[in-house]
């Protein structure tokens, strides 16, 4: 696998590194980010990637490999981020002109041990558990990588990161459509993000007499109750919402399938820690889910 998805990976970061000129640099951001995939790839530590002995089987490495030392200095910096994202945004949409009206609103825990001595990880619900470590939140739709996404601990509330995420969707994007999501996303301010952001947020609620309280009940949570209602609750109902909600085991497939194959997004390995380096890594791993999941449909043509 890492021999089929390699040469994909270092020629498109290639292509995009053209419109990036730092100066007064030795080594270029591109180079920082070759080594990050590579690492990320094969599941093994920055310091195992800077090692040229570790690179043998390839021809595309840079000519040059910084240091441990030069990764933790520089591989945060601007430059370097901006690259990230003009990678990010090249794979996704190589995947797909136009975003799906289907959209998903979910988040994958990602725990650490519990004796763990990183003092950015943080407890909070997992998966059905308490847990301590970080959370992926995602916004997908169906391309290959998240519409957005955000990296957390674990403590920090589901609602706040989704509004968070809402508010970054720009119009040009062309997101819109149903937006589907957990019972944890069922809170009023919510709603009013989506509905911002082109959504109509569709979550379950099993209480009778939601959206019935005397407080502030937005209108797009009330269309989501509306739509939930099924035809034996009330018989003038199509039960659309529901056949529609049933399409949410999408999001657990695109997790799933990031997580199902070597180099993929698994448990978070024990030499990545806090914060900033946990972001990293997943960014990474989400770009290299991205490539295989072009390569598995065949459209590796349109990055050409």
């Amino acid at each position: 696998m890492e021999r089929e998805l390699w040469p994909l990976l270092y020629r498109e970061l290639r292509v995009c590194a053209l419109d990036f000129h730092t100066k007064y640099v030795q080594f270029h951001p591109w180079v920082l980010i070759a080594v990050y995939l590579w690492a990320a790839l094969h599941d093994r530590p920055i310091c195992w990637a800077c090692d040229r002995l570790n690179w043998h089987g390839t021809t595309l490495t840079p000519g040059r490999l910084p240091s441990p030392s030069t990764m933790s200095r520089r591989a945060y910096s601007v430059a370097v981020g901006m690259l990230w994202h003009t990678l990010e945004l090249r794979l996704r949409q190589a995947s797909g002109d136009h975003p799906a009206l289907i959209s998903f609103l979910d988040g994958k825990p990602l725990p650490v041990g519990g004796y763990t001595t990183d003092t950015d990880a943080s407890y909070g619900h997992g998966a059905g558990m308490n847990a301590k470590g970080y959370k992926l939140h995602t916004i997908w739709s169906n391309r290959a990588l998240p519409e957005e996404w955000e990296l957390t601990t674990l403590k920090t509330g589901e609602t706040t990161v989704a509004g968070e995420m809402l508010n970054r969707i720009l119009p040009e994007q062309g997101l819109g459509g149903y937006l589907l999501g957990d019972g944890n996303y069922d809170a009023n301010p919510v709603f009013d993000h989506a509905f911002t952001a082109g959504f109509q947020l569709v979550v379950p609620n099993g209480k009778p007499n939601a959206g019935k309280g005397h407080h502030y009940q937005s209108p797009h949570r009330l269309r989501s109750i509306e739509l939930m209602q099924s035809p034996r609750q009330v018989p003038s109902k199509s039960g659309f919402g529901r056949d529609l909600y049933k399409q949410r085991t999408s999001i657990e497939r695109n997790f799933g399938n990031a997580t199902s194959f070597g180099g993929g997004l698994g448990p978070l390995p024990a030499w990545v820690r806090t914060l900033h380096r946990v972001r990293i890594w997943v960014w990474a791993k989400l770009i290299v889910n991205a490539v295989r999941i072009l390569r598995r449909k065949g459209l590796t043509a349109a990055l050409q």
